[in-house]
Formats: C-alpha cells, sequence, structure tokens
C-alpha cells in the first residue's frame, strides 16, 4: 500500500469528528421526550450511534468523490466551500433513507433531523476546514507536510511543470530533481535542479532522497513505453501521478487533482490482491441477484415487446474476449432485426473508427451502427442501457464483473495495438469509466485510455463511484446510441 499524504489523514480524521458530532447533535435537538439528558440520551440511543457512525463513512466517502481532499480545492476558499455543501446535498440523501427507517424511534423526528444535521454540519465544517485548517495548513506545510517530488522526463513538460512548482510553490510539494534516460546524471535542467539518475536507477534515488511522490511528465514518447514506465513506479512504495499528451482525455472527463494549474492523473495502488478481487466477486453476485430480483417485471415487459415487434430470439448471443483473452459467450437484449451472416459491413466500419481519432458523436455514431436495423423497442433499450441487465448473468457465471473494460470481439482484440491489448489484463465489466464520463464523445483511443486509466486505480471505491454514476447515465440517456 502506498504511502497517503500526511494532509489528507489530517483533514479526513477532523471531517470524521465533525460530522459524528453533528449527527449526535441533531438527533438530540430534534428528540421526541424533552427531558431526555445528554447522558440518558446517550445510553439509549446505542443502535443510532452505529448508524451514524455507517453513515459518517458514507460521507467521508462522498468527500472524497467530490474532491474535498484535493490540495487545489483545499487552498481555494470558495472552491472548498463548494465542495463541501455539494457533498453535504448528496450525503444529506442517506440520511432520509436512515431517518426513515428510524422514524418510530424516540430519540429521533425525522422531519427535522435533515435540517438540524446540515445547520449544524455545514458552518462547523466551514470554520475548522476552510478557516482554521487551511489556515495551519499552509502555516505547517514546510516540515510536517512537505511532500520531495520527483519528476520523470527532463523535456520540455517536465521542465514546465517542474518551474511552476517552483515558482507557484504548492503546498508541501518541493521538486528535488529529474530522472531522464536521454540526459547526464548531474546535467541542471532548471533552477538549480539536477538529473538525479535513470528510470533503471529510480528504487536508488527514491531511497536516496525521501521521496513521497513520483510525477511523471514525458513528452515525445510513445504509449508502449509510457505503460512500461508506469509499470515501473507502480512496482514502488510511492504515490504515482502522471501528465502527458496521451493522457489528456482523463482529465477532461474525469476530476483530476491540479498541480499548479496542471492537471495531473493519479495511478493508485494496485488493488490485485486475493482479498480484494474476492469482495469484489462478493459484490458483484450479491448486486446482480438483486437487480435480477427488482429489475424482474421490466425484463419481462422488455422480453414481451422483443418477441411482439420483430421476428427473431429476445437474446443476443455473440463471442467476446474475456480476461487474458478468453473468448465467453455474450449476452444482451436483441435491438436489431435479424440479420443472416455476419455484418461485414459494420466490421469494416468498426475496423476504420477503432483507427480514426474521431468520436461516435462527432460522426453521429454511423461508424459502428446499421441503423436500418434498429427496431424501434430496440431504440429505446439501447439508448437507456436496458439492452445490457442480461450481461448480469454474464457477471453470475464469472466471465464479466459490475465493472471494468467493455468486452470487445474478437476481431477487435485481433486488431488492437499492442498496449491496448492491455485492458483484457482485468475481468471486463457492464459499465466502466468511458461509459460514464465518455461513452460515444470520445474515440476508440480515448476510450481504451479510459480503461488503462481504470486498470492502474482499480479499487472498491472507484467501482461503487461507477455504479452510482451509472445509474444517471442510464436513467437519461446520456450519450446512448
Amino acid at each position: 500500500m502506498r504511502k497517503i499524504p500526511k494532509y489528507k489523514y489530517f483533514f479526513a480524521v477532523s471531517d470524521f469528528l465533525i460530522l459524528a458530532f453533528s449527527f449526535l447533535c441533531s438527533a438530540y435537538i430534534v428528540r421526541q421526550d424533552t427531558n431526555l439528558s445528554v447522558i440518558d440520551f446517550l445510553k439509549v440511543s446505542q443502535s443510532i450511534l452505529i448508524l451514524f457512525f455507517i453513515l459518517t463513512q458514507i460521507f467521508i466517502f462522498i468527500f472524497q468523490i467530490n474532491g474535498v481532499y484535493r490540495v487545489n480545492i483545499i487552498l481555494n476558499r470558495a472552491a472548498h466551500l463548494t465542495a463541501i455543501i455539494k457533498s453535504l446535498y448528496y450525503g444529506a440523501l442517506n440520511i432520509v433513507v436512515v431517518s426513515l427507517l428510524i422514524k418510530s424511534s424516540k430519540v429521533v423526528d425525522s422531519r427535522f433531523i435533515i435540517f438540524a444535521f446540515v445547520l449544524i454540519a455545514l458552518p462547523l465544517l466551514y470554520v475548522v476546514r476552510v478557516e482554521i485548517l487551511r489556515f495551519l495548513f499552509q502555516k505547517l506545510n514546510k516540515k510536517q507536510f512537505r511532500r520531495n517530488v520527483i519528476v520523470v522526463g527532463a523535456g520540455k513538460a517536465g521542465q514546465i511543470l517542474a518551474a511552476k512548482l517552483m515558482f507557484e510553490r504548492p503546498i508541501g510539494i518541493h521538486v528535488e530533481g529529474f530522472i531522464d534516460d536521454n540526459r547526464k546524471i548531474g546535467e541542471e535542467i532548471v533552477n538549480g535542479k539536477f538529473v538525479l539518475g535513470t528510470i533503471n536507477s529510480l528504487q536508488e534515488v527514491i531511497s536516496h532522497h525521501k521521496i513521497h511522490e513520483i510525477l511523471i511528465a514525458i513528452d515525445n514518447t510513445s504509449y508502449e513505453r509510457l505503460l512500461e514506465i508506469l509499470d515501473i513506479c507502480k512496482k514502488l512504495d510511492t504515490n504515482v501521478k502522471l501528465t502527458s499528451e496521451l493522457f489528456e482525455v482523463v482529465p477532461k472527463k474525469v476530476s483530476t487533482e491540479i498541480y499548479a494549474d496542471i492537471p495531473v492523473v493519479g495511478i493508485a495502488p494496485k488493488y490485485n490482491n486475493i482479498m480484494t478481487l474476492g469482495l469484489k466477486r462478493a459484490f458483484d453476485i450479491i448486486i446482480s441477484v438483486a437487480a435480477l430480483v427488482l429489475l424482474l417485471p421490466l425484463l419481462i415487459i422488455v422480453i414481451l415487446l422483443i418477441k411482439m415487434t420483430s421476428k427473431g430470439p429476445v437474446f443476443f448471443r455473440q463471442e467476446r474476449v474475456g480476461k487474458n483473452g478468453e473468448v465467453f459467450e455474450f449476452i444482451k437484449f436483441r435491438s436489431m432485426r435479424v440479420a443472416t451472416g455476419e455484418d461485414e459491413e459494420r466490421k469494416k466500419m468498426m475496423l476504420q473508427f477503432m483507427k480514426s481519432n474521431d468520436s461516435e458523436e462527432e460522426t453521429g455514431g454511423k461508424k459502428i451502427i446499421n441503423e436500418s436495423r434498429v427496431t424501434w423497442i430496440g431504440k429505446i433499450i439501447r439508448m437507456t442501457s436496458i439492452d445490457e441487465l442480461p450481461q448480469l448473468i454474464n457477471v453470475l457465471k464469472g466471465d464479466m464483473s459490475l465493472v471494468g473494460p467493455r468486452p470487445c470481439l474478437p476481431y477487435e482484440f485481433d486488431n488492437l495495438d499492442k498496449w491496448q491489448k492491455r485492458r483484457v489484463s482485468v475481468v471486463p465489466g457492464c459499465t466502466g469509466v468511458w461509459q460514464v464520463w465518455g461513452r460515444s464523445s470520445v474515440s476508440f483511443k480515448d476510450s481504451i485510455v479510459l480503461d488503462l486509466y481504470y486498470i492502474n486505480n482499480m479499487s472498491p471505491w472507484l467501482d461503487l463511484e461507477l455504479i452510482i454514476k451509472t445509474i444517471p447515465v442510464m436513467l437519461f440517456s446520456r450519450g446512448g446510441k
């Protein structure tokens, strides 16, 4: 596990205490028994304390999603307050559910608890977080929160990043020097910062200079070489962040941290161990079973409409490429009229789309969809992604996960570049980064980059975030074709 910057613990602990205090105060204030003392309240509300503890963890997760722990947000008073209000708004929805569950409690009145909680938490978070802790953060950063960083790449991109970091001095960041295979060790690059070593000597440089974070800023390189460098950096016990024109689609589509006005993409520690993969599998099974049961009436209606409106099977079955290149049978609702033989025209269009830099949005989706074959019910279920729901069966079988890169067709896989085939290093998923933040508005190459971003940042928290954000994408048909 790579080290999380100290300041994040600093703010997370304070948030936990403030939120827990606000929950308890709101429950105490709206208690029905006005004669209940504080001590008696604590004695009779043990079950509520457990619920509030869980809700506090949910709020911390929501704070993380909304970027409340990013340096650029912390230092900007307006952005900081906006992020807190946004987090409280979404987090309060969780209190609605809990307050309804404990409506009969003598301690909590669900009609007032939400208002009381926000009324207490918002000013406390503003005063403690935005004013006091931000002030202390700025004053203590030279020693307590100092992070020694090294820039991989002494070219133009690396020099610009290092110069900005040294000139604008973002909180806690101190540039130690550069790593570059094409420069001499000891060569001065910018403002007294030298080349300290090569990629192969990165471990020694990190140990000698006590590096906390690696910033990769390499220009004029290939995807293959950049991914090789990422692989080397991820093996080290150090935080890794990337800024590269090859990955520029990520900060455009995903909210990332910003260092001195330069977006940087975090490369999180791998969660590829047996425990986390086991939890991911258990989560897949539980959610898939629950979804199939809850959505059964909708599934039956869709099946009947498909049978009534066109001839052919209800389900469309197709070979797809899964983890490590293994082929499996992919299932979805049929949305097009049955055609005999392979759709060679679509295959040709798809191969052209894979080699181009155009997005489906820019071409109206005509590159990969034969719209003349789509049925009227097919248009609806494709726009809302309802046609994808049978893939929950694939999830139960273990061929797919709820979250991961989309599985490609065998001929697509055969035509991928070597670096693009890295997307099959994990189990494919029903939804993923580009489905939520990109969908038809990105090119094929950019969709691969977004998949690689997911692979390099795979965690239970990212999976949960993507699942939650998939729901409005489906409901409002964002980007569907």
